[in-house]
């Protein structure tokens, strides 16, 4: 007698013809951080006009100004939260910062970083500008000499 092994779906326990279970919706809650206190304390950015901003800007539905109970965006003394139950991603709220920037003049000193130590904070930092100032007085009072020759005109009368 001999014993055939059954390699059915049936026989592996996957059923025939089941259907498979619905996958639950995880309630998704997410909060991001911008981090504005270098700018706010030396008075060039004004952070109630930032959360007046992202609450104008931020998408839900591809719809702006469409924030209802989904996303709500706050500001304390230094930064700027968004909470969201809806999918939104990190990069996002970077880009919109980064508009907010140009608008207003402030991109060109002003830079955003996700901190290394919370993956869900950004934080605006100041570009930095090395000032050469000892450099730049003394080639002021440095004297030029320009070399002038005079340039040899053929006759005119051929």
């Amino acid at each position: 007698m001999t014993v055939t092994k059954v390699t059915t779906k049936a026989a592996k326990g996957g059923g025939g013809g089941g259907r498979r279970p619905a996958k639950k919706n995880k309630k998704i809650s997410l909060e991001f951080h911008v981090d504005c206190k270098q700018p706010v304390e030396d008075g060039i950015f004004n952070i109630v006009d930032f959360e007046k901003y992202l609450k104008e800007k931020i998408k839900v539905n591809d719809k702006t100004n469409n924030l209802g109970t989904s996303v709500s965006v706050e500001a304390s003394k230094h930064k700027v939260t968004v909470k969201s139950e809806i999918k939104m991603s990190k990069k996002y709220l970077k880009y919109l910062t980064k508009r907010y920037l140009r608008r207003n003049a402030l991109r060109d000193f002003l830079r955003i970083v996700a901190l290394t130590t919370d993956k869900s904070t950004y934080e605006l930092k100041y570009f930095q500008i090395n000032n050469d100032d000892d450099d730049d007085d003394v080639a002021d009072n440095k004297k030029v000499k320009i070399l002038v020759t005079p340039v040899k005109r053929r006759p005119s009368g051929s």
